[in-house]
């Protein structure tokens, strides 16, 4: 942000230093990125080397720029209506950051972490609706998400809560829940 306000990125050196701490984040350049700035020299990142969660609107912040609510509609020949509705809470991170991701499965004492076998990338994923229903969301009532991240975890509360009273089973619920689904994460237009 400061190179970019110091309008440093306007220059190759202030550009070279940009790529150079993109490499670092996430999953750093892609192969086109790669392609176009080979010199690129990747920032050192420190790893969180913590050994406990702070307090619990710490998780709510980190979920703000990390966290992802999920809904989940499959096709299933159990349900008379032909679909299944899940619900899924995850986190996604470096392989680096393992160890945070483990204390913060650990703080909700459910979900499992998963790697990406395509990347260096980690998931922690909690799918039990009775898990979601009753440590997830009641958490992040009480600890509120700031930002758009909060406006998905509405909609997300909301198709549980028509779940529990068992309105994805009629043809009504399953379509708002369609309709809640199809404005979250990054489809959310505002006008």
């Amino acid at each position: 942000m400061v190179l970019i306000e110091n309008k440093e990125h306007l220059t190759l050196e202030g550009l070279q230093q940009i790529v150079n701490i993109r490499s670092s984040m996430n999953l750093g350049l892609s192969d086109l990125q790669k392609a176009e700035f080979s010199n690129f020299k990747p920032v050192e990142r420190k790893i969180i080397n913590t050994q406990t969660i702070p307090d619990p609107q710490w998780i709510a912040r980190f979920v703000c720029g990390e966290g992802y609510f999920e809904v989940i509609i499959t096709n299933s020949k159990s349900n008379k209506l032909g679909k299944q509705v899940r619900l899924r809470f995850s986190i996604t991170q470096h392989e680096r950051d393992i160890n945070l991701m483990s204390l913060i499965l650990n703080y909700f004492g459910s979900g499992k972490i998963y790697k990406d076998p395509r990347g260096p990338t980690v998931y922690l994923r909690v799918e039990k609706f009775e898990v979601n229903n009753k440590i997830i969301n009641p958490f992040f009532i009480k600890y509120k998400i700031n930002g758009v991240k909060q406006l998905d975890f509405q909609d997300w509360s909301l198709i549980s809560k028509l779940m529990v009273d068992g309105k994805h089973k009629t043809q009504e619920g399953l379509d708002l829940i369609h309709r809640l689904k199809s404005n979250m994460n990054q489809r959310r237009k505002f006008d």
